[in-house]
């Protein structure tokens, strides 16, 4: 579940190491008590580049527009089961979907594949 204002790292090889989230895209906003719009797996933000690779094509301070791939925040699966992760990540992608990276680092979730992620889902080393 990230929010706006929230640190997290950037799980493919563009050059971008710490994002910055700026605005929640898609995500929803509690009715209740939490009204803040929040982005989970699969949801699309915007965030600002704060740590980036020396010569790399990404620079800090750039804005991207990127997935959510992993939250450390449980996600409810429709089996009932639950997935968290260790650390938030997002993928950077370009304005049709496709990643600006050509390796993904790490684990992602398969509800990208219902999102329609697939060519993220195909690069991921490991599909949880």
């Amino acid at each position: 579940m990230l929010q706006q204002e929230t640190r997290c790292e950037v799980a493919d090889n563009s050059g971008a190491k710490i994002a910055y989230v700026i605005r929640v895209y898609g995500g929803s906003t509690g009715t209740g008590r939490f009204t803040r719009r929040v982005a989970n797996v699969g949801d699309r933000v915007f965030v600002s580049i704060k740590r980036a690779l020396a010569g790399a094509d990404v620079k800090p301070g750039d804005k991207h527009k990127a997935v959510v791939v992993r939250t450390t925040k449980a996600t409810r699966r429709a089996d009932g089961s639950y997935v968290k992760f260790d650390s938030n990540a997002v993928v950077l992608i370009q304005d049709d979907g496709n990643p600006k990276g050509t390796r993904i680092f790490g684990p992602v979730a398969r509800e990208l594949r219902d999102k329609n992620y697939m060519k993220i889902v195909s690069l991921a080393s490991e599909v949880i």
